[in-house]
């Protein structure tokens, strides 16, 4: 289609059309030659019968966890390009919606994001990085809504069980305290507030919750459960009238399109709160494109949130590429305006919040959908969709096999849409010619008929956006950086009085938490240091490894010489440790190998093939204490390492076949007080 309608744009010069449009100033496209094209499908666009449900937005999760990691490290101007990207409206993906994790110091996907309240009398409302990314959200759309949902929980929350609902009042204050904290430190109005992400809920829980927002003057924050699976949270509401009253909308996760009976029974608004987790290429895009019709259409669904907003995260990690665009190297500025950006613009840039579908929406005939909106005041939004199987597969659920092929399709406007005059189109084509059609603006549809017809000639994985809105647009800045690896030389002595955020730079947390520190009684060297915080193992969301650890660098490095200073705070049970070539991270991180090098505070040492200690390539002991500073070097080149203390030779020609290469990283021996300093790595290229 594409083709015809860019040669009707080059040619509009030279052919006269009719009065009409000469008199309108601007060409027609080849869009409306009904009588040359093929019979095909027809739909009405219609609200003389009232409209559909109301149309809540779109919007992406940062979190679920530590996706956003390495974006604060963007130097500027490209962070603030990012942003703009994301959230700036009509510019690129114009989100309605930035879901956050509430950080709860346990390993939640690609890392751990850290607790507003680690320890039951500690409260610290500046951790992280979620409350910069929602103030930075909300300059650029200050219309835009706000959630927050708990993947983990800090581990007193539980009083020594894996469980959140040990004390259902305590963790509704917990939760509660940190919406309090997101007004009073950050001005920042929460708008949703979910349960426990794909985990268990609690009915007592969901019912104090609602208690303990009222309670605190916090009526107007709306719940939104379970943010699982449609059952048995839908079938639990329709039995239990009070927890259908607390709960304003039932969230489902990867629902492929559909919803169940009971869930459309509650009445309750319904949304998609998890969706896409897709690699953000072609396919990835034709996924996100197809869903953010059918949801709608085929399950009632009023809002899809992308897993995830920015794949900012070590693409080796889980999940890789999965958010909406790309920035993975602060250290470069490089970052990737992906197709899914332009995809959601289709949507949420002719649209918003408070809009209401049609009533008259649906499937095409020959494979695709359209969906159609409406701001009640004259304005009208239609999105066609002809993703293919082949082009539009999720990660999840399975996708079962259709068939989409080239149909002309015409659609008639009644009702109060029966005089528009003309509607503004915006066109992608995803697949080998998507470099050339990716949002690009093309002439009018000029409604010439007279019973409000126009017809369109589709093909297979094309998304159009036909609208009165005149305001869309292909927002740009300068091309970033281009790509580099990690620099083979980095250093960090974590000297920072007053550092923007908690964690330094490009350290990636995957167990515990390590943040900035300050010796206060200390003026010498190690007054300023990186800390791991947590004693506690927290209340985990999935298998956190059983000591802590951090990551950091290039995924290939394979020779290399790693320093840095240790302090061992815990005597007697306490050890420390620095690795290279670690291999695994995120929700595997249990299984992660490398060369793992450790001192105890015993007195013993160990060097290790796996971060769990069961592989064991040399022991013995070493004069170490505890709460004394030591320094600690690993080298490795080929197959073989060596370690020093104090820049003393401790053990060397260890053989090591695998990994042949990962990050390098730092880490405790269980969940202690530890502190690291002065870190060096020099990579062999």
């Amino acid at each position: 289609m594409a083709e015809r309608l860019l040669e009707a744009s080059r040619q509009r010069g030279v052919k006269a059309m009719t009065a009409a449009a000469g008199s309108a100033g601007r060409a027609a496209v080849p869009l409306l030659l009904c009588a040359l094209l093929a019979p095909g499908g027809a739909y009405v666009l219609d609200d003389s019968d009232g409209l559909g449900r109301e149309f809540d937005g779109i919007g992406a999760v940062s979190g679920g966890g530590a996706t956003s990691r390495l974006l604060v490290n963007y130097r500027e101007p490209y962070r603030s390009q990012i942003l703009d990207y994301l959230f700036k409206p009509n510019f690129g993906a114009s989100l309605h919606i930035l879901k956050v994790e509430i950080g709860g110091d346990g390993q939640t996907t690609d890392g751990t994001e850290p607790s507003h309240m680690h320890y039951a009398l500690d409260e610290n409302y500046f951790r992280g990085y979620e409350w910069w990314l929602m103030k930075e959200a909300k300059k650029r759309n200050p219309n835009i809504t706000l959630m927050g949902l708990p993947w983990s929980f800090p581990g007193w929350l539980g009083k020594g069980f894996n469980w959140p609902y040990v004390n259902v009042q305590l963790t509704a204050y917990y939760v509660v305290a940190w919406i309090v904290g997101a007004k009073h430190y950050h001005n920042l109005d929460i708008d949703y507030i979910g349960i426990w992400n794909e985990r268990t809920f609690d009915i007592r829980y969901i019912k104090m919750l609602r208690k303990m927002l009222n309670r605190h003057g916090l009526e107007r924050v709306k719940i939104i459960a379970s943010d699982n699976l449609w059952e048995p949270i839908s079938a639990t509401m329709l039995l239990d009238p009070e927890l259908l009253d607390v709960i304003d909308v039932i969230g489902a996760h990867y629902p492929g399109t559909y919803t169940v009976r009971d869930a459309k029974l509650t009445k309750k608004k319904l949304w998609s709160s998890e969706d896409f987790s897709t690699l953000n290429n072609d396919v990835g895009a034709g996924c996100w494109g197809r869903i953010l019709n059918q949801n709608y259409i085929n399950g009632h669904m009023t809002s899809t949130i992308a897993w995830n907003l920015v794949a900012s995260y070590y693409e080796e990690l889980p999940y890789g590429r999965c958010g909406l665009m790309t920035a993975q190297e602060p250290w470069s500025g490089h970052y990737t305006v992906e197709l899914p950006i332009w995809i959601s613009a289709h949507t949420t840039q002719f649209t918003q919040p408070g809009w209401f579908y049609l009533k008259t929406v649906g499937h095409l005939e020959k494979g695709g959908s359209y969906v159609a909106l409406t701001d009640g005041l004259g304005n009208l939004t239609i999105i066609i969709e002809t993703m293919s199987h082949k082009h539009s597969a999720c990660i999840r659920p399975f996708l079962p096999y259709f068939n989409v092929s080239q149909q002309a399709a015409t659609f008639t406007l009644k009702g109060s849409f029966s005089q528009i005059p003309e509607l503004q189109v915006w066109y992608t084509k995803i697949g080998k010619t998507s470099k050339k059609y990716i949002f690009k603006q093309l002439d009018p549809v000029w409604i010439l008929d007279i019973n409000g017809r126009f017809t369109l000639e589709l093909e297979t994985d094309e998304l159009l956006t036909l609208t009165t809105l005149t305001t869309g647009q292909k927002g740009s800045h300068p091309l970033p950086p281009k790509s580099k690896p990690f620099p083979p030389l980095y250093k960090d002595n974590f000297n920072i009085h007053d550092p923007p955020f908690s964690e330094a730079p490009n350290f990636a947390d995957q167990t515990g938490v390590f943040e900035y520190f300050i010796n206060r009684d200390d003026p010498g060297e190690h007054r300023f240091t990186l800390r791991q915080v947590l004693n506690q193992r927290p209340i985990t969301w999935a298998a956190d490894a059983s000591d802590t650890i951090s990551i950091i660098g290039d995924y290939q490095w394979s020779n290399l010489t790693l320093t840095c200073d240790v302090y061992i705070e815990t005597p007697d049970r306490g050890g420390v440790f620095i690795a290279a070539r670690v291999d695994k991270g995120g929700i595997l991180i249990r299984s992660a190998r490398g060369v793992f090098f450790w001192i105890f505070a015993n007195g013993t040492y160990k060097v290790t093939g796996d971060i769990a200690g069961w592989i064991i390539y040399r022991l013995g002991h070493v004069d170490v204490t505890a709460q004394k500073w030591y320094t600690l070097t690993l080298k490795i080149k080929g197959h073989f390492c060596s370690g020093m203390l104090d820049g003393k030779l401790l053990w060397e020609n260890v053989h090591v076949n695998v990994p042949k290469n990962g990050w390098a990283a730092i880490g405790t021996y269980s969940f202690e007080f530890a502190q690291f300093d002065n870190f060096q790595v020099e990579a062999e290229s």
